[in-house]
This record gives structure tokens, sequence and C-alpha cells, in this order.
């Protein structure tokens, strides 16, 4: 099972569906019923916990890795032996 950031077209009209029955005040359990809902709704649990380890990782983190800062002392260092 592939996971991406798209949606086919069923999940988005479960999506949409979903939505305008929650704006008139309804509740979406019809949409549960819906073929493609399964699938919607694995693709949310994923994006979630991709999102959530992210956030474990920080923000200084890239896939390439972490690069530090210089410290000023780095640059004394560097001025005295260059």
């Amino acid at each position: 099972m592939r996971i991406s950031n798209s949606f086919s077209e069923g999940e988005i009209q479960v999506l949409e569906f979903i939505l305008q029955t929650l704006l008139r005040g309804g509740t979406p359990s019809m949409a549960t019923r819906n073929k493609d809902f399964a699938s919607l709704y694995r693709k949310v649990v994923t994006m979630k916990k991709r999102v959530a380890v992210k956030k474990e990782r920080g923000v200084d983190e890239s896939s390439v890795g972490t690069i530090d800062a210089i410290d000023e002392d780095d640059d004394e260092l560097q001025q005295k032996v260059g």
C-alpha cells in the first residue's frame, strides 16, 4: 500500500460529503459506508503519524543530517591557527 498526499476521486467525494454534512449540523456516519472511506481513513492516520515523527525529530534535523553552528570560540581558534 503506497500512501501519498494526493487523494483519489472517491476519497475527495467522501471528504466533501463529511464536510457538507458537518456544516449542516449532521453526523458523518453515512460516509463510513462509502467504499473509499477506509482508504481515506488510512491516509489520514498515516499523515498524522508522519507529523508526530517530524515533531519528535525536531526542526533542526534534515534528511541529510545536522550541522552545528560555528561558535565564537571556534572562530577565535581558527584565527590563531590561520
